[in-house]
């Protein structure tokens, strides 16, 4: 019997395999309880061409202090930076990687944020 944190990484690895036949930037999204962090990848998957996450000064500025980065507000808030950072990189259009997530909650303002930024995917 698989935990549920084997079940992720497993639906990821999947995800991932896939995208990496796409040959596009890939958009890849980790949450934690308290965080939630954001990553443009290259098409070859090596090279990181920006990163946002609540973790960032700015970020927690806007949210008003620490350990407000675990809700849907600051996953939208870290969909709009990480749009404005990869257009800044020349990327428009991506590949979202949920890393297992379930698309829902944070994963899907971050989404939908990104969406609103000009990211297409």
């Amino acid at each position: 019997m698989l935990t549920k944190k084997e079940q992720r990484l497993r639906r990821s690895r999947q995800t991932r395999a896939r995208i990496a036949e796409l040959r596009v930037a890939r958009l890849m999204v980790f949450r934690s309880n308290l965080h939630i962090y954001a990553s443009l990848i290259s098409e070859d998957g090596v090279k990181v061409l920006a990163t946002a996450s609540t973790a960032e000064k700015e970020v927690r500025e806007q949210l008003g202090g620490a350990n407000k980065g675990g809700n849907v507000t600051a996953a939208q808030i870290v969909g709009k930076r990480i749009a404005e950072k990869a257009k800044a990189a020349g990327v428009e259009k991506v590949a979202f990687d949920r890393s297992g997530f379930a698309y829902h909650g944070r994963v899907k303002a971050l989404a939908e944020a990104a969406r609103e930024g000009g990211l297409q995917f």
